[in-house]
């Protein structure tokens, strides 16, 4: 056979556009090992996020059996452990929350096995009757979710053991109060996160796909390419994993600046700041959806696009990535503002060369957008508003135009 994409080929000879192969070879093993190649990258981004949990998981889980063992005389302490790496395994800015809850789940469930079991014995009813009624009580107390295991587990063990194994309560709640407790002495004292690098690693793909679709958006409107548009809309629309991601790190960055003296420094620097930034985030994705739905209308319907419009969304995008880059060296993010100011000025040009009935939306929209930003740099929303409307300027309105 004649190799692919050799010249004078002819008579069904294969080429490189023919056979879709890259460089000979076939075009289905191509995307095979461009798969692979990405799920590897994945899950080593994956490995890296996670192996400091599992450094302090492991550690927590060491000491929390060394106390509960070696300085208590608990002569099997399982549940130290347990309860170390249950509250590491909650969700970073949880583990506090987490430790208390498994403290009260523990007590609800030893008290109400306790009391039970005096009155009704023991047996497969008395077991049933006892686990429902310490969930039912947990729930009345706290509703939590870990609350409820903890005592509806307790309930069993204290059911099912304490006939056979004398004085398993106390030690079980000795147990749950040595393994929280290490578990956040290990995450405050001895291998603390770095906050700055929790909301680092969670804020950048939120920040990173709202900047892209911003950018698809300000092409779109330069092209008139519709397509391109909607599809910086769906991709848009699908951040809530993303934003969830950023409202936790905040949680976990407050939590590690506060408990860890290390980082108490951190409490009114960067991280007080950066720790304020996902509900402006937020909201600045919305109405973002809201600026490039306009912008698929505006180009559906042939209204005018004068140069400075896609110019301020672009700038918009480019006061995202700014904004993303100066939290992330911990700096004040002067250049973030002044950034957003640039995208605001065109916008009031785009709004005074003349816009249409979504064009107008769209110069509305960069408004809004940069004042939820400039708050997520530290402004109050007064003076984020007038810091826009002052960068926006004159409000006369606009040459007539043909639009919806």
């Amino acid at each position: 056979m004649v190799a692919a994409g050799r010249h004078g080929a002819g008579g069904g000879t294969p080429t490189r556009d023919d056979t879709g192969a890259r460089g000979g070879v076939p075009a289905t093993l191509v995307r095979l090992r461009d798969r692979a190649v990405a799920a590897l990258r994945d899950r080593g981004r994956r490995v890296r996020a996670i192996g400091g949990l599992a450094v302090q998981a492991g550690l927590a889980a060491a000491l929390s059996w060394l106390v509960a063992h070696e300085l208590l005389a608990i002569s099997q302490p399982v549940f130290a452990p347990i309860s170390a790496v249950s509250t590491l395994a909650a969700s970073v800015g949880q583990r506090l929350r987490r430790t208390i809850e498994l403290i009260i789940g523990v007590t609800v469930g030893v008290l109400i096995g306790d009391l039970l079991l005096l009155v009704i014995g023991t047996g497969w009813w008395q077991l049933a009757l006892i686990v429902v009624l310490a969930i039912l009580v947990a729930l009345f107390l706290v509703g939590s979710a870990a609350v409820v295991l903890q005592a509806g587990a307790t309930a069993v063990l204290i059911a099912t053991l304490s006939p056979s194994v004398r004085d398993l309560e106390i030690p079980r709640f000795v147990d749950a109060l040595i393994g929280g407790a290490v578990a956040l002495l290990v995450t405050a004292v001895l291998l603390p996160l770095n906050p700055l690098r929790v909301l680092n690693r969670a804020a950048r793909p939120a920040m990173d796909l709202l900047a892209a679709q911003l950018d698809e958006t300000a092409s779109a409107l330069r092209e008139g390419d519709v397509d391109r548009a909607r599809a910086a809309l769906t991709a848009l629309r699908r951040n809530t994993k993303e934003v969830n991601a950023l409202i936790e790190a905040t949680k976990g960055a407050r939590e590690a600046s506060t408990l860890s003296p290390v980082h108490w420094h951190h409490r009114h620097g960067p991280v007080g700041r950066y720790a304020q930034v996902a509900e402006p985030i937020d909201r600045a994705m919305r109405n973002s959806g809201t600026l490039i739905r306009r912008a698929v209308t505006l180009i559906e319907d042939g209204e005018p696009v004068p140069e400075p419009m896609p110019r301020a969304v672009a700038d918009l995008a480019e006061t995202v990535r700014v904004l993303k880059r100066q939290f992330a060296a911990g700096k004040e993010p002067t250049r973030a503002r002044e950034q957003a100011v640039r995208a605001v000025g065109a916008a009031g040009e785009a709004y005074r060369t003349g816009v249409g009935f979504s064009g107008a939306v769209v110069v509305a929209q960069v408004r809004t957008t940069v004042s939820d930003l400039l708050v997520g740099t530290g402004l109050t929303q007064e003076a984020a508003n007038s810091l826009v409307r002052r960068a926006f300027g004159d409000l006369r309105p606009p040459a007539p135009t043909r639009g919806r």
